[in-house]
């Protein structure tokens, strides 16, 4: 197996890591509305899964504390993020200006509990980049994370705030250079789009492209300024299998692992990119989807993971419930332990599921271009960027604990100077959700092209 990056201690990949884990007992209960499909209830289930496999003795469980309004509007704009605390489903009708500005009201609902669940999303990604920081655990989970397509001034595609990249800027306080892959069948643009000027985050999105929401992600979008190179694009197409997906992931993680040497990984885990996803038109069984964090795993470097897309709850449940176990090097057995929600994962009642018999339509020849192309882009970076690494900010203080679900409910600093940055524009087209369709559709979105775009950001200052 490759290795590269900054090593923990502690060397070969069979050994255990330590692991914390970010959990909110009240995240099952937001509920975005009737037909949506995005459905909160799926980190209750991974949970439930967690504990009657035995996985939570074998972690530190923590419930995250909040992110405030400061704290969000480190990335976010600051009316944007006063919309969100005070929108409720009661007042949306008297604010459809405002509605319409940020985004909010098809694919993103205004539901009950809002800016609560976002500050959850928000506080265990953050908290688990601060973990890493102290050097607490060797990976952070955060499933209730990873909503990738939230803009600086609007909502999108099910996502308000993004955590993802409050959490790179909290580990860009500690790490030179942090990198981001996302495994979740849309492209991960919000995250793109906020480090796309910056050679300190490298962004790698592995997706589903072509008709399909959001419509970026064109393997010739590679960054902008300081952040040419620095962000790779692997579009795919429908069908895509175990086999094809590994035979990108591995060679281009591996390259990239070895010319951008980051102090820190943060891996989305978007679990619409399995086999018989209601929204998605990918292959991948669960082991496959797995294998990107058991190869990164092997490399030793500090990892946060978070979750993402995914809407065939039972399958997300599955999925995250192993990538928990892949995090802790622990062999689960396949038979599901009888608990609450055992009905969900009939008739077989297996962690594992087939992939199906769908025509793959990623050719050998198409998949190979898409490598050659990424890895010669790579090549044009000689090696690791130098960063001008003066004052840091203060890293985030760890205030004193509270017992909580079996472990510890740990805080960051308050005045922890993070920033979040995550913008996108609105495109035109259908909007992502197919909220009356349980089979997975093609969404008719139109694309932006801006291979020149520079983002504006509020955190442009310490990135460069």
């Amino acid at each position: 197996m490759d290795t590269g990056g900054n090593s923990l201690p502690g060397g070969a990949d069979g050994v255990k890591r330590k692991v914390s884990y970010f959990y909110d007992p009240e995240v099952g209960n937001y509920y975005y509305g009737q037909g949506h499909p995005m459905k909160p209830h799926r980190m209750r289930m991974t949970h439930a899964l967690l504990a009657h496999y035995g996985m939570l003795q074998h972690m530190h469980v923590l419930k995250p504390n909040p992110a405030r309004d400061k704290d969000l509007a480190r990335f976010h704009a600051d009316d944007y993020v006063n919309f969100l605390r005070t929108i409720t489903p009661e007042t949306q009708q008297e604010q459809l200006r405002q509605l319409k500005r940020f985004n909010v009201g098809e694919d993103c609902p205004v539901f009950d509990g809002l800016y609560s669940f976002c500050q959850t999303s928000a506080g265990g990604s953050v908290g688990g980049a601060v973990k890493l920081n102290h050097g607490h655990c060797d990976i952070a989970v955060n499933w209730a994370g990873g909503l990738h397509h939230a803009k600086k001034c609007e909502a999108s595609g099910f996502c308000y705030v993004n955590d993802i990249v409050l959490a790179i800027l909290e580990l860009l306080k500690v790490h030179e250079r942090v990198l981001y892959i996302d495994i979740d069948i849309h492209h991960g643009d919000g995250v793109e789009e906020a480090f796309y000027t910056t050679d300190r985050v490298m962004t790698v999105s592995f997706h589903k492209f072509g008709d399909y929401f959001p419509g970026t992600g064109d393997v010739r979008d590679i960054g902008f300024g300081k952040g040419k190179y620095y962000s790779l694009n692997v579009p795919l197409d429908d069908g895509i299998d175990d086999e094809s997906y590994q035979c990108l992931f591995k060679p281009i993680m591996g390259k990239v692992m070895e010319i951008f040497k980051p102090g820190a990984v943060v891996l989305q885990c978007g679990a619409d990119s399995l086999s018989g996803d209601r929204l998605g038109c990918f292959n991948l069984s669960i082991k496959g989807h797995a294998e990107c964090v058991r190869f990164m795993r092997s490399f030793n470097v500090p990892l946060l993971l978070v979750g993402g897309g995914g809407y065939t709850i039972r399958n997300v449940a599955r999925c995250w419930c192993y990538e928990t176990s892949v995090a802790l090097g622990i062999e689960l057995d396949d038979k599901i332990p009888q608990h609450e929600y055992y009905e969900y994962f009939g008739p077989d009642y297996t962690l594992h599921v087939a992939p199906s018999n769908m025509e793959n339509k990623n050719s050998r020849h198409l998949l190979e271009e898409i490598k050659s192309k990424l890895l010669e882009n790579l090549s044009r970076l000689q090696h690791a960027p130098s960063v001008q690494f003066q004052e840091r900010p203060p890293d985030s203080e760890l205030p004193q604990m509270e017992e909580d679900h079996d472990g510890e409910d740990e805080r960051y600093d308050p005045d922890s100077d993070m920033e979040l940055d995550d913008e996108r524009k609105p495109l035109p087209g259908r909007v992502k959700s197919e909220l009356a369709e349980p089979e997975p559709k093609d969404m008719d979105v139109v694309k932006e092209d801006e291979p020149d775009r520079e983002v504006d950001l509020k955190c442009s200052e310490p990135l460069a």
